[in-house]
């Protein structure tokens, strides 16, 4: 199964359903949040595997901690998420960006901002147990990770257009990250890399 088809398996109605109560939010809104988060998280680790390094470092990542076991027990994983590393993960993805990337989930779905972090660190695992698995189901290579995350998150953005929206906020502040180029990225990377 591809990634995509392994996060829509992991994110289904009864995990959006205990990911709400963990929260203590609406449903209509923690749905609406995973919808504009999904897009950042896969955008941002498109971003980070699009050089040689850093594909070789999220490899290693996945081989070491992420082998998608986490998918197995996700009522387990979302009941006692603080203990697991979503937050370094999140670190990682986004570096100094993540408030914006909290302000832009929240402005984009509803969420309470306050709610916003730890859903990001209640699904930055789930990404990475869907991302591992599919590299253990299908070898997934240095070359093969920005392309097949870069298309992971067209699909999760490009239906919402929250994806534009969200990738403009980061050109706001023109600080030169990287992460500002992930609207731009992700189209060099479905479109083959111009």
């Amino acid at each position: 199964m591809d990634l995509m088809g392994l996060l829509n398996d992991a994110l289904n109605s009864d995990t959006i359903k205990q990911i709400s109560q963990q929260l203590g939010a609406d449903e209509g809104a923690t749905s609406d949040a995973i919808q504009a988060a999904l897009p950042m998280l896969l955008g941002g680790l498109a971003n980070k595997s699009a050089s040689q390094s850093g594909a070789a470092s999220l490899l290693s990542a996945l081989d070491r901690d992420h082998d998608g076991s986490i998918l197995d027990d996700l009522g387990g994983f979302l009941g006692d998420y603080l203990s697991r590393r979503g937050a370094g993960i999140l670190g990682h993805i986004f570096g100094p960006q993540e408030g914006a990337v909290e302000r832009g989930v929240s402005q984009a779905s509803g969420l309470d901002l306050s709610k916003v972090g730890p859903l990001l660190m209640m699904l930055a695992p789930i990404v990475m147990g869907a991302l591992g698995r599919a590299r253990s189901e299908k070898e997934m290579d240095v070359g093969d990770l920005p392309r097949d995350l870069g298309n992971a998150a067209q699909q999760t953005g490009g239906n919402q257009g929250l994806l534009g929206a969200l990738s403009s906020m980061f050109d706001m502040n023109r600080d030169g990250s990287a992460v500002d180029d992930v609207a731009g990225m992700l189209s060099r990377a479905v479109g083959g890399g111009r």
